[in-house]
């Protein structure tokens, strides 16, 4: 039966209104500032067999649930939990992440999930955050937790709720925010339900069918008709693992376009590395990895207006078919590897996805980004009791072939900083500056956007911790763009102890007085930065964005002379332009120059 289009768009529409409020109802009842104040958070709703239907943002699987707890064992009331990396079928990267699962009921069957899943402040572990960062093993990132029944018909496991918080160093903060999420998804498990009960289970069925068809139809005709059949190669690196010494770790794709599908090889990925760099992605055929690079593919449609309307649910998965190396690499570790900073590898791959796809379509795809990088600091506070602040910091994004990159961008929806007022308040700093780091975005006929630049003075004696990447290699720039400027924290900037913190740090000493300046990545530039309007430049520069230096050097324009610009300009045009620039880290890392490849 062919739905009615209407019809489908009600529920379309209903599902993330339904979606929406479980994300409103968890950020309004959690306690934990990761939680509540950045949002490091988000739900997803799958059908009963285990399909992605929303698609505003990513979400954890249903698979791992439904694997050990069949549908037939399923009662209403019930709550399932994990965040066992290696039992979640690729679902959840690192054990931070907890994901809670309602089943939705209708006539006494499961019809559909409700989940939601986010990035928590502590759940045991080595250091405070639970993310060390010279781990040589998962046993040393947490408690890890299988799926279970936490809610047994709507009576929560009291047990399992103390073992978990008992492993916690903020088990009050722990405890209501798994409350909240449990409560927003059985709330949320209520209105679906209604949505069935309104129109009949098998309109409802075949309304979420159509809605699947719809984004299959859509990424078939309007984004993959646009990527010349055939081959292409491209990979990037993390550049240190936390254990080992700096170098390169590749991640490697090759695109093969045919007229259905893009394949997707992950051969040549460096083997896992001893350190918490590694994403076990390859389970269930790499479903979620391949709804993780889908939006991606967005960004060749015809408009920034029709990109946003493009929704990445389970309908983009039969159009990718992902192929990945035996075990014992990057993608495909072998337990019990670490995998805390798992971002390294898992945030790469969308840069790599990027910049395969440039390469099929001739750089019409935006430059590089880094959006995500943990930071904080612990302690004693005045009365002496232990504290914590974690922060997720975004970065820039790359510039694209019609725009710059815009500034201080975070990866997961709705996400922020947190509120300097709130922040002073609770923790022993003052926040003396958050803005943007002047000069940080790609130079590029379309700049690149600009990172955080954020100092913190601290008032007691405490530590620093960081989990980051792209200190050293930067943000490439595309089409003759040049790459940004990497992550950096400098303490006491200017003063006697000044002094460079690596970008993996589990507990740098910081002292009362002291300074902590945290420089976030900035996107890649795109297209010539010569090219680039003199008055683009001129306002740049007005706006605190660009330098009067870097105005000159990386984009050749003298301050209120037209003429002179002109001239510098001209003896600069001569020099060769590069497809892909990816900046003096990766030649000093790399010890060699760029591969001729990565030229026009």
């Amino acid at each position: 039966m062919t739905a009615d289009p209407i019809l489908v768009e009600i529920v379309s529409g209903t599902l993330a209104s339904i979606e929406r409020e479980v994300e409103t109802a968890i950020g309004r009842t959690a306690r934990s500032p990761m939680i509540r104040d950045a949002h490091d958070f988000r739900a997803g709703i799958h059908d009963r067999r285990l399909r992605k239907l929303t698609g505003r943002s990513y979400s954890a699987l249903v698979h791992p649930v439904v694997r050990d707890y069949p549908l037939s064992t399923m009662r209403p009331g019930d709550v399932f939990f994990h965040n066992d990396v290696y039992r979640s079928e690729g679902g959840i990267g690192h054990l931070p992440d907890l994901c809670v699962t309602v089943p939705v009921f209708h006539d006494g069957d499961v019809v559909a999930f409700v989940q939601a899943f986010g990035h928590h402040d502590d759940i045991g572990g080595a250091v405070p955050g639970s993310m060390p960062s010279t781990a040589t093993s998962v046993f040393e990132e947490g408690l890890m937790v299988p799926p279970i029944r936490l809610w047994d018909k709507g009576v929560p496991n009291e047990a399992a709720l103390k073992i978990m918080t008992r492993n916690s160093r903020m088990p009050e903060s722990l405890a209501a925010d798994l409350d909240a999420e449990c409560s927003a998804c059985l709330m949320g498990a209520g209105r679906l339900a209604e949505l069935f009960v309104r129109y009949g289970r098998s309109t409802v069925e075949g309304c979420f069918d159509a809605i699947l068809d719809n984004t299959t139809k859509a990424f078939r005709t309007e984004i993959l008709a646009k990527i010349p059949d055939g081959s292409y190669v491209w990979e990037d690196y993390a550049e240190h693992d936390g254990v080992d010494p700096p170098r390169l770790h590749t991640q490697r794709i090759t695109l093969t376009k045919t007229p259905d599908k893009l394949v997707l090889d992950f051969t040549g990925t460096s083997p896992q590395a001893r350190g918490p760099i590694n994403h076990a992605g390859n389970y269930a055929d790499g479903n979620f990895l391949a709804k993780w690079l889908a939006p991606i593919l967005r960004n060749l449609a015809d408009t920034p207006e029709r990109m946003a309307e493009l929704d990445v649910n389970e309908g983009v998965v039969p159009l990718l078919e992902l192929r990945f190396p035996p075990p014992g690499t990057l993608l495909t570790p072998v337990f019990p590897a670490p995998t805390n900073a798992r971002t390294f590898v898992i945030l790469r791959l969308l840069g790599v996805f990027a910049g395969v796809l440039a390469k099929a379509v001739d750089g019409r795809m935006p430059a590089d980004q880094e959006t995500i990088r943990y930071t904080g600091v612990y302690g004693t506070d005045a009365e002496g009791q232990p504290y914590l602040m974690r922060e997720v910091l975004g970065g820039g994004s790359g510039g694209r072939p019609y725009a710059d990159g815009e500034d201080t961008v975070h990866i997961v929806p709705d996400s922020r900083n947190i509120p300097v007022e709130f922040a002073e308040s609770r923790w022993p700093f003052v926040v003396e500056r958050l803005g943007l780091a002047v000069d940080s975005g790609g130079p590029g006929r379309y700049r690149g956007g600009l990172g955080y630049d954020k100092h913190l003075r601290m008032l007691r004696d405490g530590y620093f911790m960081s989990i980051a990447d792209r200190s050293r290699l930067a943000c490439w720039g595309l089409k003759g763009g040049r790459a940004g400027q990497p992550f950096s924290v400098v303490v006491d900037p200017g003063g006697p102890n000044e002094r460079t913190v690596d970008a993996l740090a589990d507990a740098e000493p910081v002292r009362a007085g002291e300074v902590i300046r945290i420089r976030t990545t900035g996107g890649g530039g795109w297209g010539d930065p010569l090219d680039r309007p003199y008055d683009e430049v001129v306002r740049d520069v007005r706006w605190g964005k660009v330098s009067r230096t870097g105005a000159r050097e990386d984009y050749g324009v003298v301050l209120g002379d037209r003429d002179a610009t002109e001239a510098v300009r001209a003896r600069r045009k001569a020099r060769l332009p590069l497809l892909f620039d990816r900046g003096l880290g990766y030649r000093l890392l790399a010890g060699k120059p760029y591969p001729e490849v990565d030229r026009r």
